[in-house]
């Protein structure tokens, strides 16, 4: 990696105007966390000479150590030493002076990496494929939300060409769609920039939310590194422009949820796609595939709604999925076989929403396709609609039963290492008990005098 530093330092020397960087891990909620470091460390940094402590990874929503975590107060809060993914450095240009994002992930001292981090949880699924002669080709779909960031409860942004409000759904307006030309274009910029491949936007069916794919790569780990920068990048661009960026799953009540599509295919040694037998149905490559999205997507659930607002979003007829089901142009259903030319026959993830964490995300996919795979699991047959009235497995229906689900899953110990899942775990059971302590002002107003 010795000619990748060299680059990189002599770009550091191009751009003067750079004076400090950002060393960053992504932890478990998928947030980066790191430091801020005078650009004169850059070469420590990218020869894996900074350190980290590991905790950093394993923080709460809110950022607070979690009570019991083994990595706090069993080792003394131990460091691990920070080494750079190769994912050159990132330039960002929506602070107040220009800076860039150098990301990194934790290894112990022998330079063995920390199993606990989720960037490190997707490279051991992906080295699973690889003995196999197998590469995922992935891409992503993230929603959010503009809101106006002076308000306290989500409202619709001003138009920067009306100077109205928004305040209806828009799904598929290209008027909307130009009326932010502005803001999508510096997305689009900013993208270029940190090589984010970004394909389609529109406007989406709430009141200024929004879409941008990115396009498919045939490397799963840049694919995840892709979706967390791209969140990044949205909040960042959108803050220059006097707005707020929202990915959570459900900010209103009433309106549609912020998703994450995956969609995905698998090459094999001569890069030929074993989903793709020539028919519109696919291979039983990818039915096996499927059968094991669906053996683990309960279990799962808790990576793809990881959070107590995650449940608003999964409600029937959402165009989020409720039931553990799949079928062909359904997008009514967990897993989707869009349509198209048999060369390009994949598969589509819809449950995430976008408030999570990428690498987790696409470790929980890839990791329960490759189970189908290997054990060549049935998907059963394919629905249509919605299923109604066929008797088909649900999603947990809440927070606390999705973590119950994860903690006894054995698809899922297989997919992910202990110190991980425990992690994972106490993290999210700390967070459902800080939620049960607080009463919403809804709640006061409803019980107060009547009960």
């Amino acid at each position: 990696m010795s000619d990748a530093i060299t680059d990189v330092l002599k770009w550091l020397e191009s751009r003067r105007d750079i004076q400090s960087l950002r060393a960053a891990v992504c932890d478990l909620n998928g947030i980066m966390r790191g430091k801020r470091i005078p650009v004169e460390q850059a070469r420590k940094a990218l020869e894996g000479k900074l350190r980290m402590p590991y905790s950093a990874i394993g923080l709460d929503i809110w950022g607070e150590d979690i009570e019991g975590n083994a990595q706090v107060f069993s080792t003394g809060d131990a460091d691990g030493l920070c080494h750079w993914t190769g994912r050159g450095i990132l330039p960002v240009n929506w602070t107040a002076h220009p800076t860039a994002l150098l990301p990194v992930w934790l290894a112990d001292d022998s330079g063995a990496p920390y199993l606990g981090d989720p960037r490190r949880a997707l490279a051991r699924i992906l080295d699973r494929y690889a003995a196999l002669g197998l590469t995922p080709v992935t891409a992503t779909e993230l929603e959010f939300y503009l809101v106006d960031p002076t308000s306290q409860r989500p409202v619709g942004p001003v138009s920067p060409v009306t100077g109205r409000r928004l305040d209806s759904d828009a799904a598929l307006s290209i008027d909307e769609v130009d009326d932010f030309e502005a803001f999508i274009h510096d997305i689009y910029e900013a993208c270029r920039m940190q090589d984010i491949p970004v394909d389609t936007a529109i406007a989406e069916n709430g009141v200024g939310q929004f879409e941008i794919n990115l396009n498919h790569v045939p490397d799963a780990l840049r694919a995840a590194d892709d979706a967390v920068l791209f969140k990044r990048t949205v909040k960042g661009i959108a803050r220059k422009h006097g707005f707020a960026a929202c990915f959570m799953a459900k900010p209103y009540g009433e309106r549609a949820g912020n998703g994450f599509h995956v969609h995905f295919s698998v090459l094999d040694r001569q890069g030929r796609n074993i989903f793709d037998d020539g028919s519109d149905q696919g291979s039983d490559a990818m039915r096996h595939a499927v059968g094991g999205l669906l053996a683990a997507m309960a279990q799962s659930t808790l990576v793809f709604a990881p959070h107590f607002n995650s449940y608003r979003r999964l409600r029937p007829r959402s165009y989020a999925p409720t039931a553990v089901a799949w079928g062909y142009e359904n997008r009514m259903v967990a897993i989707r076989i869009p349509g198209g030319p048999s060369a390009a026959r994949r598969i589509e993830h819809r449950v995430s929403g976008a408030d999570a964490n990428p690498y987790l995300v696409l470790a929980a996919i890839l990791g329960a396709a490759l189970i189908g795979i290997e054990r060549q699991l049935s998907p059963g047959e394919p629905t249509g609609g919605e299923g109604q009235g066929l008797a088909l497995a649900k999603l947990p229906p809440d927070w606390a039963s999705a973590i119950a689900a994860f903690e006894a899953g054995q698809r899922v110990a297989e997919i992910f290492p202990d110190v991980l899942r425990d992690a994972f775990i106490a993290c999210k059971r700390q967070e459902l008990n800080t939620f049960a302590l607080n009463v919403s002002d809804f709640e006061i107003e409803t019980y107060l005098e009547s009960v």
